[in-house]
């Protein structure tokens, strides 16, 4: 029993552990969209707390074929990457234990937290599809972590500080200054 436990790499005689094996996938009709975020904050410094004053979400998805619909997908995933960048943190005590398990503890941004999101949408259509379209909600929710951690980075230049972690909270933010002080 404990021989055919073995990994067969492992035998000796059988085969060389470094063997190694590729394999590709290509799926013609895949297509990708394409996103630029620009975040701009206010940060202060006496309190951490961080204002988000403009955003703006350049994108192509490709053809547009309902614009509302567009506008509410790049809205809402740039409010759901906002509470990645700001707020949402799962904070766990020394036994496990989960203690952000509500929205009492569990912070999320509020409509107050948002400034305008402004977009602009470019219209490449995908060759890859009848329709020329192309994926759209990944992108609102994907970029803005980076587009504002680094906004609160630069906004923190003047006092050495660097963002590497999300949530940047407001306790963070001090303690990044306390420390640089």
């Amino acid at each position: 029993v404990v021989q055919a436990s073995i990994p067969t790499f492992a035998k000796p005689g059988v085969a060389s552990p470094d063997f190694e094996a590729s394999a590709y996938h290509h799926v013609p009709t895949v297509t990708y969209a394409s996103a630029v975020h620009v975040a701009q904050v206010e940060v202060d410094t006496a309190t951490g707390r961080v204002t988000l004053l403009r955003y703006v979400v350049a994108h192509d998805c490709g053809r547009v074929i309902n614009p509302i619909i567009v506008e509410g997908q790049v809205h809402g995933g740039v409010a759901q990457g906002v509470g990645g960048a700001l707020f949402e943190e799962m904070v766990y005590d020394d036994t496990g234990q989960l203690l952000t398990g509500s929205l009492m503890d569990y912070a999320v941004p509020k409509a107050d937290d948002l400034p305008l999101i402004e977009t602009v949408h470019l219209e490449f259509p995908s060759p890859r599809n009848p329709l020329g379209v192309k994926g759209l909600g990944e992108g609102g929710a994907i970029s803005p972590p980076a587009a504002i951690a680094n906004a609160i980075e630069d906004a923190l230049a003047p006092f050495g500080v660097r963002i590497t972690e999300t949530p940047v909270t407001a306790a963070r933010i001090v303690a990044l200054l306390q420390r640089r002080s």
